[in-house]
């Protein structure tokens, strides 16, 4: 199986667009309404939303590819990027999913060392995450990696709040 990382950029935004709403979708559409998910969708992945995170400095996308096609996607963001104020040591997983049909091939954790990398490159000292209460598969996967619960914050999904644990795991 060959499997590659790449950085996306600007010209990748279309793909990303469509990675974005197919892996969000899969993953949480048999838990929320269709209204609220219509809603997020629309705000958090619209093409000026994704081109400004692109752009953004202090935050990274990466495609993970197999055997030629998009498989996923990691997003991680530094400094006054993070979606929680963590300070100058410490680098965020935003985002990392791994389309359905490859799932369960072991590509999450390339993106999750991808991440790893891209934090000892930056001499960061923790990377943390949040993480949907309800989103049991991801906890295992994150506990499985190292990390530990060390808080909450609400995420909105739509008008709908909902409780995201705030996971992290300190760097050595």
């Amino acid at each position: 199986m060959t499997i590659n990382i790449k950085k996306c950029t600007v010209e990748d935004l279309s793909r990303l667009q469509d990675i974005s709403y197919e892996t969000f979708t899969e993953t949480f559409k048999d838990q929320n309404s269709p209204d609220n998910m219509e809603a997020y969708l629309e705000k958090a992945f619209n093409l000026k939303q994704l081109e400004a995170e692109l752009s953004h400095p202090s935050s990274q996308f990466y495609f993970v590819e197999c055997e030629g096609e998009t498989a996923g996607y990691l997003k991680v963001n530094t400094d006054e990027a993070q979606t929680e104020e963590m300070g100058d040591e410490a680098l965020e997983i935003e985002r990392i999913y791994i389309r359905s049909p490859f799932q369960k091939q072991g590509l999450g954790k390339y993106l999750f060392h991808k991440a790893l990398e891209s934090a000892m490159e930056l001499n960061k000292k923790k990377i943390w995450l949040g993480v949907w209460e309800k989103n049991e598969k991801a906890i295992s996967f994150y506990k499985k990696m190292g990390f530990v619960q060390t808080g909450v914050h609400s995420f909105y999904m739509g008008d709908e709040e909902q409780t995201d644990f705030i996971m992290a795991k300190t760097l050595n």
